[in-house]
């Protein structure tokens, strides 16, 4: 069975759809094809950073979305 695709989508891609890629990544990589998405280009915020980092994933790498 091929793996559904799922994007995520916010306005920077700065912290909301990166956590939810994340988690589901985290959670379901074996049924889902997960990417993130901003409308508009913007830096990965340190605070959903430390926030994945306190649910033990690291989204630091992830960089600049555009």
């Amino acid at each position: 069975m091929a793996k559904k695709k799922v994007l995520f989508i916010c306005v920077h891609n700065s912290a909301r759809s990166q956590m939810a890629e994340a988690f589901l990544k985290e959670m379901a990589s074996d049924k889902f094809e997960v990417e993130s998405a901003g409308l508009e280009p913007g830096k990965l915020s340190p605070l959903a950073i430390a926030a994945m980092k306190e649910a033990g994933i690291d989204i630091s790498q992830t960089g600049l979305s555009l």
